[in-house]
């Protein structure tokens, strides 16, 4: 049996995907960089944090949150062991089914999120929202949208 020829990406197609390889590899690290300049936490670290904080009660089972995340529930637990240690997020077994612990987060933690989101969202919003027009940030949305389809066809993703 012949093995199929690949699909080749095409010379437009390669340019595109070498762009995003780019953004996907130096954003993190800027956000990162200026999170643990201005605040002392990680980016994966804030999105804890931002998670709980939008979350009823501010509390998550330490599974969905780890989606939420997108980490691992070994990662995440040794984060939120770290945010434990700061006094920002408490851990106690879910009193619904033992089974599972809660992550909450703590008025020290709300506290550390509000003085952190301004600094985040000017980043963010220096990074990537001031470059683009209205157009391309619609533009932008879709474009990962289908993304996240193609990567995540169960739809756990939250952000979809």
């Amino acid at each position: 049996m012949e093995t199929p020829e690949p699909r080749w990406l095409t010379s437009e197609e390669r340019a595109a995907w070498m762009t995003l390889m780019g953004v996907l590899m130096r954003l993190p690290t800027a956000l990162d960089a200026q999170l643990m300049r201005d605040e002392g936490i990680s980016h994966f670290e804030y999105g804890i944090l931002a998670g709980l904080s939008e979350a009823p009660g501010r509390t998550l089972r330490m599974s969905s949150l780890a989606i939420l995340a997108e980490g691992s529930l070994a990662r995440l637990s040794q984060a939120v062991g770290r945010l434990e240690k700061r006094g920002w997020v408490a851990r106690s077994p879910d009193p619904t089914d033992g089974r599972y612990t809660l992550a909450t987060l703590t008025e020290e933690g709300w506290s550390k999120i509000v003085a952190s989101a301004p600094g985040h969202v000017g980043n963010v919003r220096a990074l990537v929202f001031d470059t683009l027009t209205k157009a391309q940030v619609r533009q932008l949305q879709e474009i990962g949208r289908r993304i996240l389809g193609a990567t995540d066809p169960g739809g756990s993703c939250p952000t979809r």
